[in-house]
């Protein structure tokens, strides 16, 4: 079974109700996982450990639905 990249990170937002970073030098990388479960047990992580800042904010990027935009997708890849 192929192994699905997830990149767990987070930083200080500008407004808690948006998605744009304070500072992005200062972005937390929390790290790759080869699975949603992990990832997902490492943001959960990284964010109680943050939960008095709301400004604060972790996320999980799918980074195995990134792919090359010159290339056309499949049916299928498009579908998710």
């Amino acid at each position: 079974m192929a192994k699905r990249l997830h990149l767990v990170f987070g930083g200080e937002l500008v407004d808690p109700s948006k998605t744009e970073f304070k500072d992005v030098d200062a972005i937390d990388i929390i790290g790759m996982f080869p699975d949603y479960d992990s990832a997902h047990s490492a943001w959960k992580d990284a964010a109680q450990r943050t939960v008095d800042n709301a400004h604060m904010r972790y996320f999980i990027a799918h980074i195995h639905r990134l792919r090359d935009q010159e290339n056309p997708a499949s049916p299928t890849e498009e579908l998710g």
